[in-house]
Parts: C-alpha cells; sequence; structure tokens
C-alpha cells in the first residue's frame, strides 16, 4: 500500500538533486530493519531525508510494499483497509454522523428508561444532564478523545471509580495559597467544601462515570453492529483485530515490511498501538519523522512523543532552510486588516506568485467572510478550507432556499430568503403584503380536493403551519395588492415552482438539483469573475454532499435531503478538507496547512479570542490518575464548578498547556512559507492575564 503525494506537500516530495547535509545522509543510511526517529524543526529538512530514505528501502528491498503515511494519509486509512480485508463491511463517517449515532445511544438516557433509573442505582441529578443537547455533545467529545487515547470503556470505568476513591478519600489541601491564588476568585466558593459537600460531589461523579462508561460502551456496540465508524474508532477496532489474530499481523509484516511516518507527532495512542500490533513493541522497520513541539491538533488527542521514544535510534537535524521574511501589521479595524491582506496578494500575484502558493492561515475559518470578501472585491479567488460548514455558506444557504421552496413552502425563513433575494428582489413593502390576508380570508380555512398538495412531504405536512405567506405565494391571492414589478416577479416564482414540481420525481438529485439553481439562483459577479468562480465551487461543494448522501441513501426524497443538511448546518463538527485548487488563494486553519508549505503565507486575525481562541475547558474531563473531573457542581449546591474540577486546573496547569499549543500552533503556521510570511492582527493589544497577545509577544 503506498499513497500518491498531492501537490503542494513538503513530504514526500520528487527526490531533489541537491546535495544531503551529514545530518540528513546520517538519516537515510541508517539500519532499516530498526526503527528510527528523525527529528528536526521547522525547514530543517526532515522530510526531504524521509523521502530519500523511502527510496532507499525500495532500491534495496523490491520485494517490499512500504507502508508510508503522512497529514493526508494517514494510520486511519490503513485500518479502515485492514479492516475491509476481513470481510468487514466498514462505512467510514465523519464526526457529524458519529454524533448521530452516540445521540442514538443516549436516546434511552434522555427517557429516564434505564434500569438503573428505577432501582434507584442511579441519580439522574448529574452534572449536565438537565441539559440533554449540551451533555450530549460534550460527551461525544470525550469519547472521541478517550477513543484517540486508546482507553475502553472498561478501563474509563475502572480508572474513573478508582480516581474517584483515591481523590475523595484524601482531599488535598484546598486552602493552599498557591491554588487560591491560581484560582479565579469568582471560582473561590468550590474550594470552600465541607465533609458533606465532598461527600456528595462524589456520589455524582461516580453516577457521572457509571453514565458515561454505559454511552460509550453502547456507542462502541452500534459502531461495530452497524459498521458505521469514524476514522478513530476504525483506528480502535482494527488494531483490536490485530492483537487478536497474530496471523493477520504476521502477513502484514511480511507483506510491508517497513513504514515511514511523517508528522508522527500527531500520531494517537490508538493509532500508535495498531503498528506495534504489526511492527512490534520497538516498531522495527519503522522510520517517524517529525517534531514533538510541532504537535498542534485540537480536534484529536495526539501523544507528541511516544513514537519517537519508542525508536531504537534518533537522528536529529539543525537548521533551518527556510528563510522566510517576516513581517507584522496591525491595522486599527478587522475590515482595514482584511483589506490590507487582500491588497499585499493583489502585490504577490501582480509580482508572479502563483494564487494557489499563496495561503491566508486562521486558528479557525468558522468567521472569515470578511477576509474572504475582501479578496473577491479585490478580484481574487479564494477557497476557505478547514472547520469550515459549507452548509452555512452564504452563497449554499441561497441554494438550500431554492431547494426548501420546493419541498415546502411553509418553511417561510427559506422562502422569504429567496424572495427578497437579488433574484427576485421584492422590497420589504411587498414582503408584508404577501403576509397579509386576502380580502376572502375564508379562502385559507380549507384546500380543495382537485388542488396540488401544498409541500412535497404531505405525510409530515402540519397545517398549523399553514401561515398567510406560503398560501399567497402558491395560489397568488395578494398578487392584484402588489405592484406589477413584483406581482411580475411572484408569478415567474410560481412557475418556476410548478415546473419544479412536475419534473421532480423524472429527474436523479444532482439533475434536479443543477436544474433548480439554473433557473433561479442568481449568479455572483461576471461570468470568470473571482466572485463566479468562487460561487461555483460553493455549490460545487454543496452538491458533493448532498449527492454523497442520496447515493448512500437511494430511496431518500427531497425532503430527507434537506433535513440532512439541516442536521449539518446546526453541528458545530462540520469541516471542509483541503483540494488542491489552481488558481485560487488558499484560506486556511492551521491544521489544515499541516504539512503542506507555500511560497507566501498570511497568518491573519492574530488576536484574543481569535488566534489563540479563549481557552474554555470541557464540561467533562478525564486523568488516568484522577479518572472522571466534572466542572459543574450540580444538585442544588452553592458553588457552579467541583472542588476536583478547581483543583485539577491547578495541578495540570491545564490553561498553561493550552497556550503554549497556542504559540506552537503560530510557530508552525509562520513555517509554511518559504519566502515571506505577514503575521495581522486588528485594534488595539488587550492586556489580559486571559488570554497572550502573541503578535506583540513576536515584536
Amino acid at each position: 500500500m503506498h499513497y500518491e503525494t498531492p501537490r503542494g506537500r513538503s513530504a514526500f516530495r520528487e527526490l531533489i538533486v541537491a546535495e544531503l547535509t551529514e545530518e540528513q545522509r546520517a538519516a537515510v543510511e541508517a539500519p532499516y530493519d530498526e526503527s528510527l526517529a528523525i527529528l528536526g524543526s521547522i525547514g530543517s529538512g526532515k522530510s526531504t531525508a524521509l523521502a530519500q530514505r523511502l527510496a532507499r528501502i525500495r532500491a534495496r528491498h523490491p520485494e517490499a510494499d512500504p507502508l508510508r503515511f503522512d497529514s493526508d494519509h494517514g494510520v486511519d486509512e490503513f485500518a479502515v483497509t485492514t479492516l475491509r480485508s476481513r470481510g468487514m463491511a466498514v462505512t467510514v463517517v465523519d464526526d457529524v454522523e458519529a454524533e448521530l449515532l452516540f445521540e442514538r445511544a443516549c436516546s434511552s438516557l434522555f427517557a429516564l428508561e434505564w434500569d438503573e433509573f428505577a432501582a434507584a442505582q442511579l441519580d439522574p441529578e448529574v452534572p449536565g444532564l438537565r441539559s440533554p443537547r449540551r451533555f450530549l455533545a460534550s460527551a461525544f467529545r470525550l469519547i472521541r478523545r478517550l477513543r484517540d487515547a486508546d482507553v475502553g470503556p472498561d478501563v474509563f470505568l475502572g480508572r474513573g471509580l478508582a480516581g474517584a476513591t483515591e481523590f475523595y478519600a484524601k482531599p488535598p489541601n484546598f486552602a493552599d495559597p498557591a491554588l487560591l491564588l491560581a484560582t479565579k476568585n469568582s471560582y473561590h466558593d468550590s474550594l470552600a467544601a465541607s465533609p458533606q459537600e465532598l461527600m456528595r460531589q462524589h456520589r455524582r461523579e461516580i453516577d457521572l462515570a457509571k453514565i458515561l462508561a454505559k454511552l460509550y460502551a453502547r456507542y462502541v456496540e452500534l459502531t461495530r453492529s452497524c459498521g458505521r465508524m469514524a476514522k478513530r474508532d476504525a483506528v480502535v477496532a482494527a488494531a483490536d483485530l490485530l492483537c487478536n489474530d497474530a496471523g493477520l499481523a504476521a502477513s502484514l509484516r511480511t507483506r510491508h515490511k517497513f513504514a515511514v511516518i511523517d508528522d508522527a507527532q500527531e500520531l494517537s495512542n490508538a493509532e500508535l498501538r495498531l503498528l506495534r500490533a504489526i511492527f512490534g513493541d520497538r516498531l522495527d522497520g519503522v522510520t517517524v519523522c517529525g517534531d514533538p513541539s510541532s504537535a498542534i491538533a485540537e480536534v484529536r488527542m495526539s501523544n507528541p512523543s511516544g513514537a519517537f521514544a519508542l525508536a531504537s535510534a534518533k537522528v536529529e537535524l539543525h537548521g533551518n532552510r527556510r528563510t522566510a521574511r517576516r513581517s507584522l501589521e496591525r491595522p486599527s479595524t478587522l475590515g482595514d486588516e482584511a483589506a490590507l491582506i487582500a491588497q499585499r496578494v493583489g502585490e504577490w500575484i501582480a509580482q508572479g506568485s502563483s494564487p494557489e502558493r499563496i495561503a491566508v492561515v486562521f486558528r479557525s475559518v468558522r468567521s472569515v467572510e470578511a477576509y474572504e470578501v475582501a479578496l473577491l472585491d479585490h478580484d481574487i479567488p479564494a477557497l476557505v478550507s478547514g472547520d469550515v460548514n459549507v452548509f452555512t455558506d452564504r452563497r449554499a444557504l441561497d441554494a438550500l432556499a431554492l431547494l426548501w421552496n420546493v419541498a415546502d413552502p411553509f418553511r417561510h425563513e427559506w422562502l422569504l430568503r429567496t424572495l427578497a433575494g437579488s433574484r427576485f428582489g421584492l422590497s420589504d413593502a411587498s414582503l408584508a403584503m404577501l403576509c397579509s390576508e386576502p380580502p376572502d380570508p375564508q379562502r385559507s380555512l380549507f384546500a380543495f380536493d382537485e388542488e396540488p398538495a401544498p409541500t412535497a412531504r404531505v405525510s409530515r405536512w402540519n397545517p398549523k403551519r399553514d401561515l398567510r405567506l406560503g398560501w399567497n405565494v402558491i395560489r397568488g391571492e395578494r398578487d392584484d395588492a402588489l405592484s406589477e414589478g413584483a406581482a411580475t416577479r411572484v408569478r415567474h416564482f410560481r412557475e418556476l415552482r410548478n415546473k419544479w414540481l412536475s419534473v421532480m420525481s423524472e429527474m436523479p438529485f444532482e439533475r434536479f438539483a443543477r436544474t433548480v439553481w439554473h433557473d433561479a439562483l442568481a449568479r455572483d459577479g461576471a461570468p470568470g469573475s473571482a466572485r463566479a468562480r468562487a460561487q461555483q465551487l460553493a455549490l460545487t461543494r454543496l452538491l458533493q454532499r448532498l449527492s454523497a448522501f442520496v447515493s448512500h441513501n437511494p430511496n431518500a426524497a427531497l425532503g430527507d435531503v434537506l433535513e440532512y443538511a439541516q442536521q449539518r448546518m446546526d453541528s458545530d463538527l462540520e469541516t471542509c478538507e483541503w483540494t488542491d485548487q489552481p488558481g485560487f488563494v488558499q484560506l486556511l486553519t492551521v491544521e489544515a496547512a499541516r504539512g503542506r508549505e507555500f511560497d507566501r503565507v498570511v497568518v491573519a486575525n492574530v488576536r484574543p479570542g481569535a488566534f489563540p481562541r479563549w481557552y474554555s475547558p470541557e464540561p467533562f474531563l478525564f486523568s488516568m490518575r484522577y479518572g472522571v473531573i466534572p466542572k459543574d457542581n450540580a444538585g442544588g449546591a452553592r458553588a457552579s464548578r467541583t472542588a476536583k474540577f478547581s483543583y485539577y486546573m491547578f495541578r495540570s496547569k491545564a490553561r498553561e498547556h493550552y497556550y503554549e499549543r497556542e504559540r506552537r500552533a503560530l510557530a508552525y503556521a509562520m513555517g509554511r512559507a518559504r519566502e515571506s510570511v505577514l503575521v495581522t492582527a486588528s485594534g488595539t493589544p488587550i492586556r489580559t492575564n486571559s488570554a497572550p497577545e502573541l503578535l506583540e509577544e513576536l515584536r
């Protein structure tokens, strides 16, 4: 098994003619049957040495099929392939669908249908359970981290119970001056806990651990039974399979014999267990390459030094081959910052830089519309990748609105979006008229038998939603009260909708969606302009996601497709992977830029709250020593936080570690540049102890 290298990747690039340094040569020529760690900071040439070493392995061992993993093709893909090779029908799902699967596991809990509740063995008054949606999201994030850490339900429960017993049997000194100094004044009441209060918190924590463990076990059971797994679930399942099937592990070792891994600092404990099941506890024949100080992942729990600690030999590379010029800018407003970036990018393109070799890097791209619009205003196409939700893109929302208009005209938020949009352009006065009662209001009390169905989902139609706007648009009962131009546009929309209803059952979904959008979606910008190209790319992304759902659910109706889109829209876990799109400037998260390099990079919005983002601890934390650490103090307590949580935040220095990772992320983002890097922020520096001013630290 091997993977091709996408354009723009720094790892596994074509072999270069440049002469290797002595350190690189040592890394390339080190014994191949042993495990080797190639360590080096950004730009030290470690990926080049790794590529040369792989070429040397293939030349000397042509019978082998070395495994190679990088940021684009990880151990998780190999895990899925391994499971399928054993006849397991595995469907890979993303975190959004995995969370929906976890919601199924939680359904009986939220209905309080567990026997433990009836027998009073568990108290439902546990932290977070009063807010089911929040509890579900928090519990799922915890389970994701446990899967990466290779902590199963039984181990989780065992450590949860043991950690609670050890902590509450001998509580720490909550009056420690250092602890009080490190804890905000508003949370000092959590440390003033009496023995009775600690006993109550202990009982709540034990019940919480049991509930979470049962949900975790149920989730694992569901993933195995239905075969729908997130990649991290597949890694654990494949590791279990290989640990229990020595013959399969031996055959994989014989076939591949070697493996090379770039960005090994991002490996999780579960991935390490899978690799050790094949190559042995010392990872013989495996070359790991990376930098433990470059571990920046937020959504997955990695073990930055785990793989390097197992290596029999280490080669450390020094120096930095990337000598990018660095500049810092701090305009007064975010709009000025976006305009500055667009102007600078335009200058680079005018000087001969290819747009796809320019990246604007953020910590998060969920709210970067101002930067994208500024680039489009300069006629520079921009592509956003990372933790962006394509279903909330303004262009995708316009397209979804038209499909909702066909399926259900009584979803008035979508109908108003269409009618008020640039394609039909009704004024507020016209919309108000369409929302008013007709001269004969009796007409709205019933529908005649010969009338067509008002929605494409008659079985789910609720007459209570039959508000006036939908009926007036469908029947035209207020057309005579509109101006001539407005009435003409409403009639045109009605004719189009009737046409779409008549052909909907005759067309495949993708063709139908293209027809609707071609007929009624306003074009953004002139043909061939940056705006037009960006709109087409956004619609292509949306249609790919919707078509993928239809391909997995061939009997899905239009309403089902739109409900799927609604679920995606409401999720905080939706992402868009990086794609190599020629002619587009890349707007990326730091994690989406991992392993890639560009000629010119802008690291934007480097201010507290954006980069770094504010530190907000999870409602449920877990430690192998302390067990479950709930944040919220449920059950009528005076303090909002538990004593254990306040102590753990002090003991683990969680906030300090979080912001240290943010500093590493900034350094990593800057290291993606080969020629020049611009770091920008807006507004005046904030003087606060809550979060660092990273741009000012760079000065």
